[in-house]
């Protein structure tokens, strides 16, 4: 009962933060709201919330993974693919391994394969920080999938690393040679039964559904299981679950394009995927503050490892590792931008180096979030001798300051940077989207003619068969026409127009159907689906 209580608590933090997040009249993240909510929880209960770390990052990262390897645009992360290759690996490696030696300089107490365990995993960004930071200052597009795919792929990166260290420290030995041809084999394999599991899954699932039908539940149930089944087979077999969670949010983005789900079924499974997004998140910073008392309660105890005595120690060695995070990443996103202007410039061309607010908006976006949290706390409690791992509560600690003071720094830095920032324009797609909706619209058309034939042929009744479907064609053809004349900005506009007559309509609608309701003239049955029915109408005018 004590821990259905303590999950209860935190769920009720996350809803409340949201709410909490919005109300306030300057902007807060909303991950740091959180964690304020978690520690107020912390302080103000006896109970503690005690984490097994292999079940934390069996719970939290492989469906956060795959979420975000599923939703990631991948054409935008086609376009940029250098950028963030340059990004999520080769700035990743220089992290651990600039930032590893760093820290265990600084901290001599703190052994150097913990000290590469910090490092991996304060490398990862986080960027649904990043859009809660700037949520008041839109970040261009652009910049945003650039951020999105790297956050993407440092996540994988900066884990896998944290294996390896963790692995140097549980064992006290590491071989580069060794370690080079292990990461061959927990990327690639795990990448492959990632991919495997989520195209064997598609098929069995196409297959099931073409002879029986489609049941809602258990196709969300289903994109549920995926990421944790690819996990767990890549750990049997000693590969990277992470990587393979992230392959199968990946191919699971294809697999859906051959094997369509019904309307209802993509549309129920995505609400149920954003709540679990939005509840994993928040649960992971209000853990984050509900563990903050205990970790400050020890605070002297944790000092003591460094052979200081105050306190105070701790924000030096924290602000001290975000200013080392915060050199190495504008240093590597200013050579990286000017290798990308170097490889796209023609030959002779003057060269143009970026705005330096640019460069600047790119490193302060880096946030730390969810992900490193998720890695700092699942470093193991103890060592194979049995032993207490060395430095555990600092490296937490420490990487719970990082999270919070990067939040803090970030959410002050980035809306002064990117206000009236300007990216480079990006190419219209206006033109593909108006040739794609012709080139459906005409397949509908000839669509319906044949079902018109078909109908005739069997049942007679022509004229009502002509008659209906040409009602149905005649919406096609007008789109066909407004998207193929010469007054497109005045068919646009009118459909702006429209959609805004259109909600002033469902919300009449929705104003009658409540009091019809409440004075009982119409039962819960239909008002439940007429309700679902004006929800449908209002995503379609507000889309």
């Amino acid at each position: 009962m004590e821990t259905v209580s303590i999950v209860l608590f935190l769920l009720l933090a996350v809803v409340v933060s949201g709410a909490v997040s919005r109300m306030l009249p300057v902007s807060i993240p909303t991950p740091l709201v959180q964690i304020l909510l978690g520690g107020i929880i912390g302080l103000s209960t006896s109970h503690r919330v005690e984490l097994d770390p292999e079940l934390f990052l069996f719970l939290f990262l492989p469906p956060l993974l795959f979420l975000d390897g599923w939703r990631i645009p991948k054409d935008e992360l086609l376009k940029d693919v250098w950028t963030v290759v340059e990004l999520a690996l080769g700035l990743v490696l220089l992290t651990v391994v600039g930032m590893g030696f760093f820290i265990h300089w600084m901290i001599p107490a703190m052994p150097l394969a913990v000290a590469f365990a910090l490092a991996a995993v304060v490398s990862p960004t986080d960027p649904i920080a990043v859009s809660a930071i700037a949520a008041r200052v839109p970040i261009p597009k652009r910049m945003m999938h650039i951020l999105e795919g790297e956050s993407l792929l440092n996540d994988a990166s900066g884990l896998v690393c944290l294996r390896f260290a963790i692995a140097a420290a549980l064992t006290g030995t590491f071989s580069a040679g060794a370690a080079a041809l292990n990461f061959l084999w927990v990327a690639g394999a795990g990448l492959a039964i990632g991919i495997a599991v989520t195209l064997a899954v598609s098929r069995v699932k196409a297959w099931v559904t073409k002879r029986w039908g489609e049941d809602t539940g258990s196709q969300i149930l289903v994109s549920l299981l995926i990421p944790f089944g690819s996990y767990m087979l890549a750990e049997h077999v000693h590969a990277s679950g992470i990587l393979a969670a992230v392959g199968a949010g990946v191919t699971m983005s294809f697999a859906e394009i051959s094997r369509q789900a019904m309307a209802a079924t993509r549309m129920r499974r995505n609400s149920v995927w954003d709540t679990i997004q939005f509840t994993l998140n928040g649960i992971i910073f209000v853990l984050l503050g509900e563990q903050l008392p205990a970790i400050l309660e020890g605070a002297h105890q944790t000092v003591a490892l460094t052979g200081h005595s105050s306190p105070w120690w701790l924000a030096i060695y924290t602000i001290a590792i975000i200013a080392g995070l915060a050199i190495l990443r504008f240093a590597w996103v200013w050579a990286s931008l000017h290798l990308t202007i170097l490889r796209k410039a023609q030959p002779g061309a003057a060269m143009h180096s970026p705005d330096w607010r640019l460069v600047a908006a790119t490193s302060f976006a880096g946030v730390r979030g969810a992900i490193t949290l998720a890695g700092v706390l699942t470093l193991p409690l103890v060592l194979n001798d049995g032993t207490d791992f060395p430095a555990r509560d600092l490296a937490i600690f420490l990487a719970a300051g990082v999270i919070v003071v990067s939040l803090v720094v970030a959410s002050v830095a980035l809306p002064i940077l990117l206000k009236g920032l300007t990216m480079p324009p990006e190419p219209s797609k206006q033109a593909e989207e108006d040739s794609a909706r012709i080139a459906a619209a005409e397949a509908a058309i000839q669509a319906i003619e044949r079902h018109q034939h078909a109908l005739a042929e069997h049942h007679g009744e022509a004229d009502l068969y002509v008659t209906v479907g040409g009602r149905v064609m005649d919406l096609y053809r007008d789109r066909i026409e407004g998207l193929n004349g010469h007054q497109v900005d005045e068919v646009r506009a009118g459909k702006r127009l429209a959609g805004e007559f259109g909600l002033v309509a469902v919300k009449a609608e929705r104003e009658t159907l409540a009091r019809l309701v409440r004075d009982r003239q119409v039962s819960s049955e239909i008002a439940h689906k007429l309700t679902r029915e004006l929800d449908l109408a209002e995503a379609r005018y507000r889309g």
